[in-house]
């Protein structure tokens, strides 16, 4: 096992008296406050049509150009975060959220709000993107996998309660009081940050890769804009291949610069470490399975078992309720007993629960369902904790705000890859079985059909989370084999 890196003097003389708890609350608050908004937004889109006027192909871009924003600036602001300052860059995000978020709750028209949605995006990727790194650089080794926990535990809770909150102030204020809500709470945020976090020591003297941020915003952004609107278009559209490809392409020509610039945007021997490799990768795959959980359940309660919108909402938080409950406790597991046990653990519940899932029936009970869903919500409490107190850990401290930021980018990215990959296995599967074309709309295939396709599609998760397991065994093998520290840890961003 790797050793647990330890502060310099200077660290822990510049950290004394820092009071890491209400340090902890700052960066949590902006992080949850990121998340509920983001969750929040889909439930006021009806509203929006209805109120500014527009089409739902038009307002989609409130969401398309937030998310294309987040996913494709990830990479840069968090290496900005490690040259510039991560409290500062922290700050800046903060402060970009909430005059964003101002500047849409008094957006006169459509083109404004998705403008203004883009410059929330942008506070967005700063926050998401070093969050992470801060709770880490604030806590002790000793402590890391609980605070770490702890601010998964913030990000269920935006999860569950974005909707829920969302649909109350749309209906009781209209639309705009999702956005403003977001005002004070940034406020006072960044007043927390600026007293409570002390300045974290960052690489002066290295200098921003331009032409590997333009490469990879370029092809994050063409590889998004082609995964989302190949849902709606087709993937075999020519002009949605040209992007997907495109932005692969560009992707490899951002690896291929990245290894002859001296100061990379990302330092591609990160990936030598295979605790950081795998324990990404295994993040990236189990945010495939998060999607899919979030996208169709609700497709299979209304349209299969013929179920209420209300009674949908709060049957679906058994899993992001179970999720905040066993996020902390896990991270406090893996302090104490290690990171990969506890991980491991969690896939193996997330297994059961997917099988499960697999398994239900049109007429299954309310309790026959959330029985089912429950052990994925807990599995991934168990996962997420240990797993990215250990990427973040095997990252040298100068490099932290990287490794936060690539664990953001392996959740957009799974998610941008999820929603429309998942999406299409469940939608061939149903209409194969009801012998119907492809271009049958979703309301014209029988429910027995979907039944099937959502079976199926779970059967799928749950394999897929099987090859995530063998994955983090083969990690684990591969570490303990390893006697020596990575060689990442060392001179990894020498001058």
């Amino acid at each position: 096992m790797l050793p647990p890196l330890r502060p310099t003097p200077e660290e822990e003389l510049r950290y004394k008296g820092t009071n890491k708890w209400l340090a902890g609350l700052g960066v949590g608050m902006g992080l949850l406050m990121s998340t509920l908004d983001s969750s929040s937004v889909n439930v006021a889109l009806p509203t929006m049509v209805r109120e500014l006027g527009t089409t739902f192909a038009v307002i989609q871009w409130v969401v398309v150009a937030y998310l294309l924003i987040v996913t494709a600036l990830m990479p840069a602001a968090a290496r900005l975060g490690d040259i510039r300052g991560r409290k500062q860059m922290y700050q800046l995000g903060m402060g970009f959220f909430a005059v964003g978020s101002l500047l849409c709750a008094i957006a006169p028209n459509t083109g404004w709000l998705i403008f203004f949605r883009a410059l929330q995006g942008i506070g967005d990727v700063m926050i998401s993107a070093l969050a992470i790194a801060i709770v880490t650089d604030i806590f002790p080794d000793s402590q890391r996998g609980q605070a770490v926990g702890i601010n998964s535990m913030l990000v269920s809770l935006g999860i569950m309660l974005g909707p829920v909150i969302g649909g109350f102030l749309v209906g009781a204020f209209g639309w705009r009081s999702i956005f403003l809500i977001n005002v004070p709470v940034g406020i006072v945020a960044m007043i927390i940050v600026q007293k409570v976090i002390p300045q974290i020591p960052r690489l002066e003297r290295q200098k921003f890769d331009v032409p590997g941020g333009l490469l990879v915003f370029a092809g994050l952004a063409a590889y998004a804009l082609g995964m989302t609107f190949g849902q709606d278009n087709g993937f075999a559209t020519p002009w949605v291949l040209v992007l997907i490809i495109g932005g692969l392409l560009l992707i490899a020509a951002f690896v291929v610069v990245e290894l002859r610039v001296p100061y990379p945007m990302v330092n591609l021997r990160l990936f030598g470490n295979p605790v950081f490799s795998t324990n990404l990768l295994m993040r990236f795959l189990i945010f495939v399975v998060m999607t899919t959980s979030g996208l169709l359940i609700p497709f299979y309660l209304e349209l299969v078992q013929g179920r209420p919108v209300t009674q949908i909402g709060w049957m679906m938080l058994a899993q992001p309720l179970s999720m905040g409950i066993f996020g902390p406790l896990s991270g406090a597991l893996s302090d104490r007993f290690g990171t990969r046990g506890i991980s491991l653990i969690g896939l193996i519940l997330v297994f059961v629960g997917a099988a499960a899932i697999s398994t239900v029936q049109p007429d299954s009970t309310v309790f026959e369902f959330m029985i089912r869903l429950a052990p994925i919500g807990m599995g991934l409490g168990m996962f997420h904790s240990p797993n990215n107190s250990a990427v973040i850990g095997s990252a040298p401290p100068e490099l932290r705000g990287t490794a936060s930021g690539l664990l953001a980018l392996a959740r957009t990215m799974a998610q941008t890859s999820g929603t429309p990959l998942m999406g299409a296995l469940f939608f061939a599967q149903a209409v194969a079985f009801a012998g119907l074309p492809l271009g049958t709309g979703l309301e014209s295939i029988p429910a027995d059909a979907l039944d099937f396709g959502f079976r199926m599609t779970f059967r799928i998760v749950a394999a897929t989370i099987l090859v995530t397991v063998v994955i983090g065994l083969i990690g684990t093998i591969t570490q303990r084999r390893d006697q020596k520290p990575a060689p990442v840890v060392e001179n990894l961003a020498a001058e």
